[in-house]
C-alpha cells in the first residue's frame, strides 16, 4: 500500500535534514520550516535577488559540520569533525551564529531568516517528492552509495513507500495528482540536479563520471508510465509539486495512505 514513508525539512539551506513525523503546508504552498534559514553573502547580490545565498556550491567544507535543529524552539546545534560544538538560540543569538559560520567557512557570512516560501530554490513550487524505491534504484547505480546516502544526496521533503521506482514521474506532464492526509499534490516539474549529488555527504569526495552514469541508467530505466516530453534532460530525479490552495494549511503525517486521484497508489 502506498504510504508516506518519511518526511524531512532542511531548516538551514544546504545543511542537514531533520526527520519529522509531520509537516504543515504553509499558505505559500511550501513546507513549514523548510529552508527557513540560509547563509548569505552580506556584501554580494545574487542573480535577480537582493542577496546571494550560499550553499555547498560555494562552501566546500559543508560536509565537515553537522547541524542539529530544534524546529519548535529555533535552536541550532553545531558540531565539526574537529570536535568543536556550539549551540545558538536563533531568536536572540543569530549574530553569534553568523560569526561562528563565518569563522568556519573562512569568509564573511550572515545567517538570515525568511518567512515562507523562505529560501527554497523555486518559491512558486511546493514540496519535493521521491519514492523509497527510486532512492534504492539510484543508489544501486554507484558503488558505495547506500539508501541513506542517496537520501542525503537528493534531499527530498516527502518520501513515499510501497510503490515502484520512479513512481513519482507519472505525475509530470499530463499525469494525475495524488493525495495523502488530506493534502493534494500535483506534479509541477522534474528536479534537475547540480553537482551536489555527486559528492559524498560525509567527505565531500566526488564520484568520477557521476552525471554520465546517472543519465545512462536513467535512460535505461525510464518508466513506461512517464511522459518523456515533461523532461528537458534526464539528469533529473525527484519531482517538485504544486499544492492547491484548498490543501494549504493541512498537515501531512508519516504513515498517511497515498491515493492516486482517488484510485490508490
Amino acid at each position: 500500500m502506498a504510504h508516506i514513508e518519511s518526511l524531512r525539512v532542511y531548516p538551514l539551506k544546504g545543511f542537514d535534514a531533520v526527520d519529522v513525523e509531520s509537516i504543515e503546508i504553509t499558505d505559500a504552498g511550501t513546507v513549514e520550516g523548510d529552508r527557513e534559514y540560509a547563509l548569505v553573502d552580506p556584501d554580494g547580490a545574487g542573480d535577480g535577488d537582493a542577496e546571494r545565498v550560499l550553499n555547498g556550491k560555494q562552501i566546500s567544507n559543508v560536509h565537515e559540520v553537522t547541524v542539529g535543529f530544534d524546529c519548535g524552539r529555533a535552536v541550532i546545534e553545531l558540531s565539526t569533525d574537529a570536535g568543536e560544538r556550539s549551540r545558538f538560540d536563533l531568536a536572540t543569538e543569530r549574530g553569534a551564529a553568523s560569526e561562528w559560520f563565518g569563522e568556519f567557512v573562512g569568509r564573511s557570512v550572515e545567517l538570515r531568516r525568511r518567512d515562507p516560501p523562505s529560501f527554497v530554490d523555486r518559491p512558486a513550487l511546493g514540496p519535493s517528492v521521491i519514492s523509497t524505491a527510486t532512492l534504492e534504484a539510484v543508489a544501486s547505480w554507484f558503488d558505495d552509495v547506500t539508501l541513506e546516502g542517496a537520501r542525503r544526496r537528493f534531499r527530498a521533503n516527502v518520501e513515499v513507500g510501497g510503490v515502484p521506482a520512479f513512481w513519482e514521474d507519472r505525475f509530470l506532464g499530463d499525469g494525475p495528482g495524488f493525495e495523502a492526509g488530506g493534502v493534494r499534490f500535483e506534479g509541477a516539474k522534474p528536479c534537475g540536479r547540480c553537482e551536489i549529488p555527486s559528492r559524498d555527504p560525509d567527505t565531500g569526495d566526488r564520484i568520477d563520471g557521476f552525471r554520465g552514469r546517472f543519465v545512462e541508467r536513467r535512460e535505461a530505466t525510464f518508466p513506461e508510465w512517464a511522459d518523456p516530453d515533461a523532461f528537458e534532460h534526464l539528469y533529473a530525479v525527484m519531482i517538485l509539486t504544486n499544492v492547491p490552495a484548498a490543501s494549504r494549511g493541512q498537515t501531512l503525517r508519516v504513515g498517511d495512505d497515498v491515493s492516486l486521484d482517488g484510485r490508490g497508489g
